[in-house]
């Protein structure tokens, strides 16, 4: 018996969200009494894992390219050679398009947007957010096999540092369909999925030609920049930085959202952000009833304001 995480790499360096994975994991295999092992495709320092508390962990060298068909099937055949119990995921893109099929191959109940350990092992019980994050349930997984997973930002990443074995692993893998032919990443800026600090802005900007503040902003704060659904259809901003309930969901420390009104879609996504700021010229924008603090004022004059203090700030304490 023991308790299998997936830790996701990005060209073999680990992802925030896949360190906190192995922290939870490690959390509820010390509940368990059980052991922790982690699979990872294509990692540069395996070893890493050690320190949140990986005793073991299988690396796979012969997948190049994601594919979601092969990857549940590399899993399920991890958690079959572990005898794993529970199999934890984190709350990224990729691994809630690998859940599904994981679910069905192991025939495991699965539990998205898990923000604790369990509050009781027998039962499995997992508290998780429902209704857009706007309100929690408490789910009992009855399936022999349970898969957990973990919401962005809610248990964090704990070090627990031990003794690494690390394991090549070669599993019989299924063929797919479908081939990556190229993948294009920028590779200068923070990502979204790993960012804890968001810079967003809407269609209050007027304009892409205006988009140097808000990357400004996001410099100074070393945060990621993301856009409004509207934004990303007019073309002022790539896709990949739409963020929302039909974009990418955020779970970030802080948002701040700068000239959106904050369609329901949109706050539906970024819901889970522990602290969200809204700069908008209107103040009954629907924003300001979510957001935590709110600026009514032109973002044309704030912004800059705001840039300048935060330089004066990181001066006066670097």
């Amino acid at each position: 018996m023991s308790v299998l995480v997936y830790t996701e790499s990005d060209q073999g360096n680990f992802k925030k969200a896949a360190l906190e994975a192995a922290s939870y994991g490690k959390a509820v295999a010390e509940a368990m009494g059980t052991n922790l092992v982690a699979l990872t495709f294509n990692a540069n320092e395996a070893s890493e894992l050690g320190t949140y508390g990986v005793e073991k962990v299988l690396n796979i060298n012969t997948v190049s390219a994601f594919n979601a068909k092969i990857y549940a099937d590399a899993i399920k055949q991890a958690a079959e050679k572990e005898a794993a119990t529970v199999v934890v995921l984190s709350a990224s893109a990729d691994s809630r398009y690998i859940a599904p099929l994981l679910s069905v191959g192991l025939k495991a109940g699965y539990a998205s947007n898990v923000v604790t350990t369990p509050l009781s092992l027998n039962p499995f019980v997992v508290k998780r957010t429902a209704f857009t994050n706007k309100a929690f349930c408490n789910t009992e997984i009855s399936t022999a096999i349970k898969i957990v997973g973990v919401s962005n930002n809610s248990f964090g990443l704990v070090e627990n540092t031990t003794t690494t074995h690390i394991e090549d692993f070669s599993p019989s893998l299924v063929s797919s369909s479908t081939s990556v032919t190229s993948v294009d990443k920028a590779s200068d800026k923070v990502s979204i999925a790993d960012a804890e600090v968001v810079v967003s802005a809407g269609r209050g900007l007027k304009g892409p030609e205006n988009w140097g503040m808000v990357e400004e902003l996001a410099e100074v704060l070393g945060a990621a920049t993301a856009c409004s659904k509207p934004v990303s259809d007019l073309g002022w901003r790539p896709h990949s930085e739409h963020v929302g309930q039909t974009g990418k969901p955020v779970a970030t420390n802080l948002y701040i959202a700068i000239g959106i009104s904050g369609a329901i879609q949109h706050l539906a996504g970024i819901n889970s952000s522990k602290i969200k700021v809204v700069i908008n010229t209107d103040p009954e924008a629907p924003f300001f009833k979510a957001a935590d603090y709110g600026i009514v004022g032109d973002a044309f004059e704030v912004v800059p304001k705001l840039i300048e203090k935060l330089k004066v700030f990181k001066a006066q304490n670097s």
